[in-house]
């Protein structure tokens, strides 16, 4: 694990990094919400992030991210979901994530409304959009789509703010641009289709290889871990 100072200067540089990308598309850097990533790292990984001002951090599982909350309790922490969520899994979830990054399937959405609100809480999500069609990954289907936003619609604590998608493993970081310009256009779809611009404000794209080019393509959140931690 990298040290603490290690993590606050690889902070320092990914923020640099996020504001001269975001300035070369005419942006706003403040625009642009970091999630640390920090999945198969300790809790005392998320310490030294949250010493060095870091405040959002993602987690890929459910049970893992759970003990950290528990180890990193009273600290000002919101924590993302950003693996995939499975059924058996939403009632924890909804109950403890801020945010769920990760929701593919309409029948998720009221396990996670009924969960937040039973914790009582709101629940911020986004809905990964399968834009490739790998068997390996998830996410939902551009026509499932209306449907998904018509079950956050009718939900009481779950908000749906946006789009989240993971593009194909690349080599090229530009190869990945392709994929960020196709999430971009399908939120331009679904507001075309009447979808309350309220429920797609986010577009969750880019991580550590590719998060420059993301941003210039609309990026609102990126997802950023080994660029922060270390590799893995």
């Amino acid at each position: 694990m990298s040290d603490a100072s290690t993590i606050r200067s690889r902070l320092v540089e990914v923020r640099a990094r996020i504001a001269r990308a975001a300035r070369r598309a005419g942006r706003d850097p403040a625009s642009i919400r970091l999630v640390a990533v920090s999945k198969t790292f300790p809790a005392d990984a998320v310490r030294a992030a949250v010493d060095a001002g870091h405040t959002e951090f993602g987690e890929n599982k459910v049970q893992e991210a759970v003990q950290k909350m528990d180890q990193t309790a009273g600290l000002p922490i919101r924590w993302h979901l950003v693996g995939h969520l499975q059924s058996n899994k939403a009632k924890k979830a909804g109950a403890r994530f801020d945010v769920v990054q990760s929701v593919d399937g309409e029948a998720l959405i009221p396990l996670l409304d009924d969960a937040a609100a039973t914790a009582g809480h709101r629940l911020e999500v986004l809905v990964q959009v399968d834009l490739a069609r790998e068997v390996t990954k998830f996410g939902a289907p551009e026509d499932e789509l209306p449907g998904i936003f018509a079950a956050g619609a009718a939900a009481r604590a779950v908000r749906i703010v946006g789009l989240m998608a993971i593009p194909p493993a690349v080599g090229d970081a530009e190869a990945a641009r392709p994929y960020f310009r196709a999430l971009r256009a399908v939120r331009d779809r679904l507001v075309a289709r009447g979808i309350g611009q309220a429920m797609l404000t986010e577009l969750s794209m880019g991580m550590s290889h590719d998060f420059e080019i993301a941003i210039e393509e609309g990026a609102t959140i990126v997802r950023i871990g080994t660029a922060i931690f270390g590799a893995r």
